[in-house]
């Protein structure tokens, strides 16, 4: 598998499972089921609602002689109500409860979105802070005295734009060290992925089978299907793979990270398994062609009437 290299020396392996929409009744077996089965990548988040039983895993995986906590990599987010100078350590020292852990590998800036702080999800203008209010390096600054701190040995982004990006890095020494974003054959965002490059930006794809299992509210009526793709298709075929394990190694074979979620053990142990064969150049060539530039998570959620956050990702 693919080891995504940070400035330090750490790596992190490509493949890692995501816990995003994993129910609290199963995501603590699906995470010892990854860990036990060589998973060494865990994605997390506040927002989530399962950190707590995400943790339960690491507690008992981890005392336990066959994994140890340092050769696992574990990513937790910001959430938006907390981006407020006085927020920001104390949002991260309560993921580090929940998870039962001493540090973070890595800590993300969810959205470049501040709500209030009493608000977990928002419904209506009056819920959002702007970016005036709470500007990104106010967030960003306190993230780099956490990780200054110890609590957490990367910090970086998610959902952050080019024009986000730069205008974030023109005010810090501190470049973030990770942007993850949505990324899939329908949303191949090459020039993000060379912007990130050229800085020095790792980048993990989110929603990579195209996140078919979100809520209602984030799906148009006439989506296009991923795993029903006539060129993924047959490409797995190809290879003997079935349609997932095709997006996987894809996304692993560009040089990105990626976290397929699953609570469901053979899949979790499958998607895994992506990384034992190689996509050809003419299977790239065709994927290639298929990009259409469609977001399956368009945050169109956080646009509302009388606030400021419009076209969050700067298309």
């Amino acid at each position: 598998m693919k080891k995504l290299k940070f400035t330090n020396g750490d790596q992190m392996d490509a493949i890692g499972l995501g816990t995003w929409k994993s129910e609290k009744g199963a995501v603590t077996k699906a995470v010892k089921i990854a860990l036990e089965n060589g998973y060494r990548h865990i994605d997390c988040a506040s927002t989530y609602g399962n950190e707590a039983e995400v943790g339960e895993a690491f507690k008992e995986v981890f005392g336990g002689n066959t994994v140890k906590r340092d050769d696992v990599w574990i990513t937790s987010k910001l959430w938006n109500n907390a981006h407020k100078k006085e927020d920001v350590i104390p949002a991260l020292k309560n993921t580090l409860n929940d998870l039962n852990l001493e540090y973070l590998d890595l800590y993300l800036m969810h959205w470049p979105v501040a709500i209030k702080p009493e608000v977990g999800f928002p419904e209506k203008a009056e819920d959002f802070l702007s970016l005036d209010e709470v500007p990104l390096i106010e967030t960003w600054n306190e993230m780099v005295k956490a990780k200054e701190q110890g609590l957490v040995k990367h910090i970086g982004v998610s959902n952050f734009s080019i024009p986000k990006l730069k205008g974030l890095m023109e005010e810090t020494d501190h470049t973030p060290e990770m942007n993850q974003v949505e990324l899939h054959p329908y949303l191949q965002q090459n020039e993000l992925l060379e912007f990130c490059s050229r800085n020095q930006i790792n980048v993990t794809a989110y929603s990579p089978l195209g996140s078919g299992d979100r809520p209602d509210r984030m799906k148009a009526a006439d989506e296009p299907s991923l795993l029903e793709n006539p060129v993924i298709q047959r490409i797995a075929k190809k290879h003997g793979a079935n349609e997932g394990q095709i997006l996987i190694k894809w996304s692993e074979q560009r040089g990105t990270g990626v976290i397929p979620k699953s609570t469901n053990k053979e899949r979790i142990i499958g998607n895994l398994a992506s990384a034992g064969f190689q996509l050809d150049e003419d299977d790239l060539k065709e994927i290639a062609e298929l990009d259409e530039h469609f977001r399956y998570v368009t945050g169109k959620f956080f646009e509302m009437e009388g606030n400021s956050y419009e076209n969050i990702y700067d298309d």
